[in-house]
Parts: structure tokens; C-alpha cells; sequence
């Protein structure tokens, strides 16, 4: 057994020495792939890290402790109402407009609560796909038939994979339902109206913390002026969140009026000395979510509040490490597309926009299979896409990436492997892209 292991570390030591010995440290695709992935991790950690992820896993946490199992059963629980388990999850993701690794930690804690395996992959897939965000945006700069063909699509997509999942694992789905019909009726806590109120705050300090400018600065819709004002709507939801801390979660409101006081100082210090405007958010967000998870942490009035912030950072622990390993993969592969930024991994682009013309069912299968792997954040497959079809893509592969590559990642796909194990995250992937291949494909011939 010793000798085993002392095997093993020298394979990785020769393994990595080999890596770095013959590392094309001289080939331009080489250093412009480490350059992708370089600025890929770069982007990821100051827009999406703070602003997304950590409120992100604090709302699973909510999920995992003060949702009790009961209620988590009731709506999507293996014996649950199936018309309304796969409502309810195939249209979260127009409240949630979150993106294919914010939705992880929710999807997590559900599915771990009992959640069935049906409800709760319909419930993944449309939380990053159907955004009314996205749709709006689709709509608006790709055409109205995109924006509804997508609608349909990701809908529908969600309730389809959802119900294929369920019967394939029907034999587990049924042990799984039978296990429940014995579970015994769990008193709650606290009315559940109480935990809706904590949950919808923290949700929309997500929502609107990440509200995005849109397109062309027209000024004239209501989506500018929420832009616009987004940090004090934020705010308002931030006194709201207060609000549920003293006087539903009974932590002591001297905690929170300081946590209140740090923040609000925080924001007026960043907007004064900072010059980077990207940054200024950061810091208010962070000494906030610092407040918040000290403050629970320590609480001794309820031991609730304390395992809210302890199961937060087992979300952090659990998810972090394998979005990381993605996010590199994925930049290193395919590269960075974010903003205006474009830079080729050891995969160009240009093979991408070649692959991708007319309307095949090669050009389609192709244009879902790279957007399975490829990262988008929270409405940035607009614009990217929007890019492509000025090169010559194809509106059916268009519409194909808008239904695969949202939904999923090459980050996500490690994190799900890690929560419902290899099997079930091979099927989940590739029925994602066969639909879309076939729905992008249909629709090329359409329009």
C-alpha cells in the first residue's frame, strides 16, 4: 500500500516535470491560449465571483437550512404535483437571471433536500436559460423571432429533459417516492411567508446587483432606468434583508446597524478613492457579505442563523475549486469572449465561425456542442452572438448556442458530476445538446 502511494506521488512529479519541460513556451497559439485563460480567470473573479456567486451560495444556504425538507418535498419532491414541480422550475429562471454556475449552488441544495431528479434538472436548466433579462435582450438586438423562438425553446427544454431524466431513473424516481410517502409532516419553524420574505430579499439584491447596461445606452427604456438607479434599488433590498435579520432571524439589530454603518462607509470610501469603476462595487459587496456571514456566524440566539452561514461556506467549498478547474480548462480550449474582448484559445475562433455557417445539422450539433463547453455570464451570449452572425453564422446554430450554451458549462458540468455523479450529467448534457441541435436546425429552416 505504501509503496502504492509513494508510486503514485512520482507519477505526478514526473508528469508535472514533463508538462513544464516541454512546454511550448515559443508557439503564438500556445501563449495566446495562457493569455485566454489568464484573462478569462481575470474577468471571472472581478465581475461574476462577488457580485454573483457569493450571494449565490448565502441563498442556498437559505434553501439548505430554513427551507425545511417539507416544503422542499411539497413542490418538487418525487411525490409532488408534476404540472406544478415543473411550473415552478421551468419558469424560475425569469426570476432568477442567474447564469450556468450561479444556478449550481441552488440546484444543489434543492436536489439534496429530496427535490425529484425530474423537477430539479428542469429546474437547472432554466434558471441560467430563460432569464427575462435575456429574453428581452435577444429580443431586442437579435429579432423578435429569436427572442420568442428561444423563449419556447428554453421552456420547453426544461420540462422535455426534465420528464426524459425522470423516466430514464424511474426505478430510482419511484424508491426515491416511496421514501417520501413515509416521510413524516415536519413542523415549520416559522410561517413560511417569513422565509419567502428573507429569500425574495437576498434574491433580489442578486437580481439587480448584476442588472446589466443595455444595449446601444438607449436611455429610453425602463431597463436603463433601472440600470441607472440599480445600486439604490439594491440598497433598498439591502434594508429589506436588514429588516428580516433583526426581526425574523432575531439577530441583535446593534449587529446589524454596524454591519449597515461598515457597508454604507465602505461604498462612500470606494466611490471617493477608487478610480476603477468596475471596483467600486467590490468593496461595499464584500465588507457586506463579511457582515452578514460574521453576524450569523456568531449569533447565539438561534442556531439556525449560525448553520445558515457554516452550510454558506460548505456551498463555497464544495462548488469554488471545480468552477475554478473549469473556468482554466475553458479559457485555455476555447478562450476568452467577454465584452469586447476577444482572445483565441488553443481552439481559434475563426474554426468556430467557419463550423458554424449555413444551417446543417453539423453546423447546429456543432454550434451546441462548443456552447455546452464554452462559459457565458449572465447575458453576455448576446452580444457574443451577435458578433458570430455578422461573420456568417447561421441563425439556426444562433438559436442552437442560445439554448446549450447558457445552460451549461464546462464549469458547470463538474460541479453537476460532483452533485448527481457521471451518468446522470452525460445524459443531462447530451439531451441539452441533441435539442438544441434539432431546435436550432428547425429553426434555420424556418426563418
Amino acid at each position: 500500500m505504501e509503496v502504492k502511494k509513494e508510486l503514485k506521488i512520482l507519477l505526478w512529479i514526473v508528469a508535472i516535470f514533463a508538462a513544464v519541460f516541454f512546454m511550448p513556451v515559443g508557439n503564438e497559439t500556445f501563449m495566446t491560449a495562457i493569455a485566454a485563460t489568464l484573462d478569462l480567470s481575470k474577468w471571472y473573479a472581478q465581475e461574476h465571483v462577488v457580485m454573483c456567486l457569493l450571494p449565490a451560495f448565502f441563498i442556498a444556504g437559505v434553501i439548505s437550512i430554513f427551507v425545511s425538507q417539507g416544503a422542499v418535498l411539497k413542490y418538487f419532491g418525487a411525490n409532488a404535483k408534476k404540472w406544478l414541480a415543473y411550473t415552478v422550475a421551468a419558469v424560475s429562471g425569469t426570476i432568477l437571471a442567474v447564469c450556468s454556475c450561479t444556478i449550481l449552488p441552488l440546484f444543489s441544495s434543492i436536489y439534496k433536500r429530496g427535490a425529484g431528479l425530474g423537477p430539479a434538472v428542469a429546474f437547472l436548466y432554466s434558471g441560467p436559460a430563460i432569464s427575462i433579462l435575456s429574453i428581452i435582450l435577444t429580443a431586442r438586438i437579435l429579432g423578435a423571432e429569436m427572442g420568442i423562438a428561444r423563449t419556447i425553446g428554453a421552456v420547453s427544454f426544461s420540462i422535455i429533459i426534465g420528464l426524459v431524466m425522470s423516466f430514464i431513473y424511474r426505478k430510482e424516481e419511484k424508491a426515491k417516492k416511496e421514501e417520501q410517502m413515509n416521510f413524516p409532516e415536519m413542523p415549520e419553524k416559522r410561517p413560511m411567508k417569513q422565509t419567502a420574505f428573507h429569500f425574495f430579499s437576498l434574491v433580489a439584491i442578486l437580481v439587480f446587483a448584476n442588472w446589466g447596461r443595455p444595449a446601444a445606452d438607449d436611455t429610453s427604456c425602463l431597463w436603463y432606468y433601472i440600470f441607472k438607479y440599480k445600486w439604490f434599488i439594491t440598497g433598498g433590498f439591502a434594508l429589506m434583508l436588514c429588516y428580516s435579520l433583526v426581526k425574523i432571524l432575531k439577530i441583535k439589530w446593534q449587529w446589524v446597524a454596524l454591519g449597515v454603518v461598515a457597508t454604507t462607509v465602505s461604498a462612500l470610501l470606494a466611490k471617493t478613492f477608487i478610480s476603477t469603476s468596475v471596483f467600486v462595487p467590490l468593496v461595499p459587496m464584500i465588507v457586506g457579505i463579511a457582515a452578514l456571514s460574521l453576524m450569523t456566524l456568531f449569533d447565539k440566539n438561534d442556531e439556525d442563523n449560525r448553520e445558515w452561514a457554516l452550510s454558506t461556506w460548505g456551498f463555497a467549498k464544495q462548488i469554488m475549486p471545480l468552477l475554478a478547474v473549469g473556468v482554466v480548462t475553458a479559457g485555455f480550449l476555447l478562450g476568452s469572449t467577454h465584452d469586447s474582448t476577444a482572445i483565441a484559445g488553443v481552439v481559434p475562433n475563426e474554426w468556430v465561425s467557419w463550423a458554424v455557417g449555413g444551417n446543417s445539422l453539423l453546423s447546429n450539433f456543432f454550434a451546441s456542442f462548443t456552447g455546452a463547453f464554452m462559459y457565458f455570464a449572465t447575458l453576455a451570449e448576446v452580444p457574443i452572438i451577435q458578433g458570430l452572425l455578422a461573420s456568417g453564422m447561421g441563425k439556426g446554430p444562433a438559436l442552437a448556442l442560445l439554448l446549450a450554451g447558457p445552460s451549461l458549462s464546462l464549469p458547470n458540468m463538474l460541479v453537476i458530476r460532483g452533485v448527481m455523479g457521471t451518468k446522470k450529467t452525460i445524459i443531462f448534457v447530451a439531451l441539452v445538446i441533441v435539442m438544441a441541435t434539432f431546435s436550432g436546425f428547425v429553426y434555420g429552416m424556418c426563418f
